[in-house]
């Protein structure tokens, strides 16, 4: 069977929904998305600053990075 994700934008969809949802007698559980681990955070404000400061190479330059042997 499928499975949906929806996003309601306020309490007010998110209270029909749950309505909706228990009417029908569809089983659904909430999940609340877990924040970014601190390392990832700060792994993504470095690469923001880096392009803020012209710290850039073109795609095709980075795939060569990775492939050249050591």
């Amino acid at each position: 069977m499928e499975a949906y994700v929806v996003y309601p934008e306020n309490k007010e969809q998110l209270s029909a929904l749950k309505a909706v949802l228990k009417a029908l007698k569809i089983n659904f559980e909430p999940q609340v998305a877990a924040p970014l681990p601190p390392h990832a955070v700060e792994g993504m404000k470095r690469g923001i600053e880096d392009l803020d400061n012209g710290r850039k190479i073109p795609f095709s330059e980075f795939e060569e990075l990775l492939t050249r042997n050591p």
